[in-house]
């Protein structure tokens, strides 16, 4: 249950925030945000003028009586959020300590902002992929539904290699409702993460990628003569690691979260890179917000 991923007193923190969009999204039901379209509520915002096709029961007729002009009404319409979290399944997400690897982080992650959705009453959807696996959690809304999220992210596995743009394709097929989409992975895939954050861009969904490391990744302890073996497609080399290498592999790991962070600066997707050894109310309670995910 909910305590084995979160502490009870750390969710009624996590509570007080909520998901930022930086766009509208027009919603199916009514729900806590607000944009300006005509005739849906009772709150009045603005007028404008009258195109074919318009409701008539919008037309203001005291203007027209005075002016000789048509103008419809414009109202304030409150407007649920859609917010999906995507969950890296592949077998690279198990690397890290045995307390907390990758994927235990990342599920914790997906916990307190599924949280955070549901408490503001968004609704939110979750699709998890890898080449092996493939886990769905359909589109809900409510503190109610907070127990069912948690189980889902407790019965996920690890299994396969990372699959961005498979894992991208089929979520646009089923999840066709815009939102913000909050991708969480190390973004270790040999086919590259540029054509699936393109996609989502592209079909007008609001990115948001959360890249998370452990911090052996970044900074390896390995020396001497070593085998490394790639847990997702079992391929393997033999180094020497001295400090030469290691300080090349440094570099190297720097420079490609560098490029990723700025093809998402460029493509307009919020970005955050972060390591497990990140305190987990300090990745929610700072570096989100000052990243823009959560106020």
């Amino acid at each position: 249950m909910a305590e084995s991923l979160l502490d009870p007193g750390f969710l009624r923190r996590v509570e007080q925030l909520d998901i930022v969009s930086r766009r509208i999204f027009a919603g199916q039901i009514k729900g806590q945000r607000r944009s300006k379209r005509h005739g849906a509520s009772v709150e009045f915002a603005d007028y404008r003028d009258y195109s074919p096709g318009d409701e008539p029961r919008f037309i203001d007729w005291n203007i027209y009586g005075r002016l000789d002009r048509l103008f419809v009404k414009l109202f304030v319409e409150e407007e649920d959020l859609h917010v999906y979290l995507l969950t890296d399944l592949s077998r690279s997400m198990e690397f890290g300590e045995e307390a907390q690897n990758k994927f235990d982080y990342v599920r914790r992650l997906s916990g307190a902002l599924g949280t955070i959705a549901l408490t503001n009453f968004d609704r939110i959807g979750c699709y998890a992929c890898s080449t092996a696996e493939e886990r769905v959690f359909p589109l809900t809304r409510g503190r109610a539904s907070m127990w069912k999220l948690f189980r889902y992210l407790e019965d996920l596995p690890c299994d396969g290699e990372t699959a961005l743009q498979r894992m991208i394709e089929r979520f646009t097929q089923r999840f066709r409702q815009r939102g913000v989409v909050i991708l969480l992975s190390d973004f270790f895939d040999k086919a590259g993460y540029e054509s699936a954050l393109n996609l989502l861009v592209s079909q007008n969904y609001e990115p948001f990628a959360v890249q998370v490391l452990a911090p052996e990744e970044v900074d390896p302890s390995v020396q001497g003569d070593v085998k490394l073996v790639d847990v997702e497609d079992g391929e393997y080399t033999e180094i020497t690691a001295g400090k030469a290498l290691i300080d090349t592999y440094k570099r190297n790991i720097r420079n490609y979260t560098a490029a990723l962070r700025d093809f998402c600066v460029r493509r307009g997707v919020g970005f955050l890179s972060t390591t497990t050894k990140v305190p987990f109310d300090e990745l929610i309670l700072r570096h989100l917000r000052r990243a823009g995910l959560v106020a």
